[in-house]
């Protein structure tokens, strides 16, 4: 089953549970959703220019944004140049943060071009950045990495010692390459000669949809600890799943109302945040969140026909109080879903 913790240096994270950094999704508002839920051990911002920190520009600080009830929290940061990583990660550990963490994993060209992923080509520059941002802070030093940039050139083990040198003090794998994106199958089997190889905690990231499957990624690879990302945006009591599948080898389902509930919830938040983009997150969150709803798709419409913040959370009411009218929603307690040793060995 899943571990109960892992420990990063004095920092022990239970559940052994992280959320994912992901762009445009992993603000204050969603962390605190989550940290709200339960089970999420360890929360992680959305990644951040090491470049804009460096040069305080606002919109990249307000990445950085975080609340005192989100601890333990960590800062991810991209970039290229080892003294502006090691600027930011210093300007990150004044600011508060458990931890910091470097992406090497993003897959997309803009970022790729100054960090994320593209690092992985560049071993010796990606050496300097490691050993630059561990002698400029003092809390934990964790990377995100992909497997490589290319099935001909799978380098996470090598990444992974090389950092373990450097003094990083845990690694999050996920295991598919940079060109790869997010198609085709995570590939579980890089993340077990990564775990076997490494003296420091690995997290496993990667196609874990429900709580069966971190379990059995637990199970093959002998992670330390998962990392959930798409999957908690279009489902975040995931984590809060996976918590009570570990303690009972079952777990709960949210009714109707649980999703009406958090869905208004949130887009209250972002309404009474008066943000510059609340149209564009509310229209994201729709995106993914509204897949797990009845007749998401009608949602989903209503959601992106609005033209304010307010008509937004006004369509939102009104398609769920027409869902009730005709019997629309379920039971209100929670259904239980039980799960037999067998299903985790599949």
């Amino acid at each position: 089953m899943l571990p109960a913790n892992y420990q990063v240096r004095n920092l022990v994270i239970s559940p052994a549970t992280v959320l994912a950094p992901m762009a445009g999704v992993t603000d204050t508002l969603f962390r605190r959703v989550i940290r709200g839920l339960g089970g999420c051990g360890l929360l992680m911002t959305e990644f951040t220019s090491s470049e804009g920190i460096t040069r305080s520009a606002r919109k990249t600080l307000q990445y950085l944004y975080f609340q005192e009830d989100e601890h333990p929290i960590t800062a991810q940061l991209f970039g290229a140049n080892p003294k502006v990583m090691a600027d930011a990660a210093r300007m990150v550990e004044d600011l508060g943060y458990d931890a910091v963490d470097i992406n090497l994993g993003c897959p997309a060209k803009k970022v790729v071009k100054c960090g994320g992923s593209g690092l992985l080509r560049e071993l010796p520059l990606l050496d300097e950045i490691f050993r630059s941002v561990r002698a400029a802070v003092r809390i934990p030093l964790t990377i995100k990495l992909r497997a490589g940039w290319d099935e001909n050139s799978i380098v996470a083990k090598q990444v992974v010692k090389m950092a373990e040198q450097a003094g990083v003090e845990a690694a999050a794998i996920h295991p598919r390459t940079r060109l790869q994106g997010y198609s085709g199958k995570a590939d579980w089997n890089i993340i077990t000669k990564v775990k076997q190889a490494a003296t420091i905690p690995i997290i496993g990231n990667g196609d874990i949809q429900c709580p069966e499957d971190a379990a059995r990624m637990a199970q093959e690879t002998g992670c330390d600890a998962v990392m959930i990302g798409r999957a908690a945006a279009t489902n975040p009591w995931i984590f809060a799943q996976m918590e009570e599948f570990r303690k009972t080898g079952r777990y709960f389902t949210p009714t109707e109302e649980d999703r009406h509930r958090l869905l208004s919830g949130y887009y209250r938040q972002i309404l009474d945040s008066n943000a510059p983009d609340s149209m564009g997150k509310m229209k994201q969150f729709a995106c993914w969140f509204t897949h797990g709803v009845g007749n998401g798709s009608e949602l989903r419409r209503i959601v992106h026909l609005a033209r304010t913040p307010g008509e937004v959370v006004e369509n939102v009411e009104r398609f769920f109080e027409r869902k009730a009218a005709v019997g629309g929603n379920p039971a209100h307690e929670p259904g239980h879903r039980e799960v037999s040793p067998t299903t985790l060995r599949t």
